[in-house]
Formats: C-alpha cells, sequence, structure tokens
C-alpha cells in the first residue's frame, strides 16, 4: 500500500516564532489535503532568510498543526533544512523506511516551479506532486518574491543543483 506524505516546505517566522502569512498559507493547504493515514513532514530549520529564532522552523510547524488538530502520529522528524535544496535532501534520506510512498510537498504559488525543479532531480523516481497555496501578499512584496524566485531558477538552469 503506498503511503502518502505530506512535505510542507517552511517559510519565515519572527524570532519569537510566529509564523507568517506565508507559513500559515502553507499549513492551512496540508490541512485541507491531510486524510487519516497519511503523513507530515515539516522542513525547516534556522536561516537569514526565513528563521532567526531559538527553535527551528519545522518545531512551529509542526506545533501549529498539532493545535489544529493534526495528531501527533502523523508527524515524521522534523526535517532541520536551511534552503529548498537541503529541503529535498533531507527529505529524501527521512522518507527511506517508505520506499512506496507518494510525496505531496506543499509550498507557496510562487514557489512551485523551483521547487518541481529541484525535488525531481533530488528524488528522482519518486512519485511526487507539488501543491500549491495561493499567497495573499500586497503586489509589491509578491512581485518581490517572484522576482527572487525567477533568479533562483535561472541559477539551477545555469548552473545546476549544489547538494
Amino acid at each position: 500500500m503506498t503511503q502518502r506524505i505530506l512535505v510542507v516546505l517552511g517559510a519565515p517566522n519572527s524570532l519569537t516564532g510566529e509564523l507568517s502569512d506565508i507559513a500559515k498559507q502553507r499549513l492551512h493547504a496540508c490541512m485541507d489535503l491531510y486524510q487519516e493515514g497519511d503523513l507530515i513532514l515539516c522542513t525547516g530549520g534556522w536561516g537569514t532568510h526565513f528563521n532567526q529564532s531559538n527553535k527551528p522552523h519545522a518545531y512551529y510547524t509542526r506545533n501549529y498543526l498539532l493545535a489544529k488538530g493534526i495528531p501527533a502520529s502523523a508527524f515524521l522528524e522534523l526535517a532541520l533544512s536551511s534552503h529548498t535544496v537541503d529541503d529535498a535532501v533531507r527529505a529524501k534520506a527521512l522518507i527511506v523506511p517508505y520506499p512506496d510512498c507518494e510525496l505531496i510537498i506543499v509550498t507557496s504559488d510562487f514557489h512551485q516551479e523551483r521547487v518541481q525543479l529541484i525535488f525531481r532531480e533530488i528524488l528522482a523516481g519518486v512519485n511526487l506532486t507539488v501543491v500549491t497555496s495561493k499567497t495573499i501578499l500586497p503586489d509589491a512584496q509578491l512581485q518581490q518574491l517572484k522576482a527572487h524566485e525567477q533568479k533562483a531558477i535561472e541559477g539551477i538552469l545555469e548552473n545546476g543543483l549544489y547538494y
């Protein structure tokens, strides 16, 4: 039987661990997808661009989902990653006990293309789907994120992945 694993990619949180709107949008997408028997893998450790608190980002996302009623038994070990390539590398290591799994990567709409490039290369041969949450931000802020993503994608296409 195929094991569904929802992989929720990290997003910013404050110094006190308060999750950003982007993080919450991803978590709500995860909750909408979650079915009894699914496993959830929360990603995110520390990084200057998303988390400088004293606990890993995945700690906050796991606690958020627990508070919303997801059972503790649904969670895999936290993937303490620092960027999207690291998310894929750490996820690959954590899914080894589930050779017949379906990965559902949950990210934001602006991040989808880069996630697909990275996860499909690092997890080649794994049945995976990328599901996105709609990003609700002021237009100027969303355009900055899209520009960052485009630059990162160009770097991958020109230089490949480094992991």
